[in-house]
């Protein structure tokens, strides 16, 4: 606790690393959208002192904005992590096992692994891939080290089409994302979790869409490495940050299988 206070009373950055919840953000067809109404509104009620409240109804997918997968998220052969049964899992409605209330919040060192920015582009181009050599080389030039526990987001550059979901989503041109050597290689050094800008944390090929995700099978099946998507890393990556406290909390949706964030970094000031 001593160490903390410390590091408070010398001073921290916080970076949201979080987008923002509105109707019509980049939402992967896959999933409901968000939406929000005001149930009540300010004068529909008032007190006896004239004073009055609003209050709204919010109805969302629990993969819509910045998110958490689940490990009862992805199934490969009815398998969830661990060799579960995904079909005697999900009777009744919602998932008895792996479900995002069983997420612990997570508090550990993150790294930023900029892709983009290490082979001199502003984006990576539609549909590439990223792989394990692109992490190993794009590390070596940070002179950072990933290690077991640590949060890893990997940046493409793709966050500067959030503004235009058609071409933010990919499903004629692409996405750029991390390929399964990228996401072998992550889960070798037993990572706590992943995360990139895009509605997939996944290579998507032209044309392909969301037809397969073979990086989500690698990460959430076999290793029970949970993923976060949609994530906001311009800030961080213009700062120059490779190194943070990453905070993570997903909320306690019971049986669900994902969860909305908002991830934070924290860097000295």
């Amino acid at each position: 606790m001593s160490l903390l206070l410390a590091a408070l009373a010398a001073g921290v950055r916080v970076y949201d690393l979080g987008r923002p919840l509105e109707a019509g953000i980049p939402c992967s067809p896959s999933h409901p959208g968000f939406r929000l109404a005001l149930q009540r509104r300010h004068g529909d009620r008032v007190r006896a002192d004239g004073s009055s409240s609003a209050n709204e109804l919010f109805v969302s997918g629990g993969h819509v904005g910045t998110h958490v997968d689940a490990l009862a998220h992805v199934s490969l052969h009815d398998r969830l992590h661990g060799g579960a049964s995904a079909s005697e899992a999900q009777r009744g409605g919602r998932f008895s096992t792996h479900g995002i209330e069983t997420m612990a919040p997570v508090v550990c060192r993150g790294v930023l692994l900029d892709v983009a920015a290490a082979k001199g582009v502003g984006c990576l181009e539609p549909g590439y891939g990223v792989t394990a050599a692109d992490l190993e080389q794009t590390a070596a030039k940070a002179g950072v080290e990933v290690r077991e526990g640590d949060a890893v987001l990997v940046r493409t550059g793709w966050g500067r089409h959030w503004d235009d979901p058609e071409r933010y989503l990919g499903e004629e041109l692409g996405v750029p994302g991390p390929d399964v050597s990228a996401g072998r290689w992550l889960a070798e050094r037993r990572i706590r979790l992943t995360g990139a800008e895009s509605v997939a944390y996944e290579q998507i090929p032209v044309g392909m869409g969301h037809a397969q995700l073979p990086v989500h099978v690698l990460l959430l099946v076999e290793h029970g490495v949970h993923i976060v998507e949609l994530l906001d890393l311009d800030r961080l990556a213009a700062d120059g940050v490779v190194e943070f406290g990453f905070v993570l909390a997903p909320l306690k949706l019971v049986g669900a299988t994902g969860s909305p964030v908002r991830p934070l970094a924290v860097v000295d000031a």
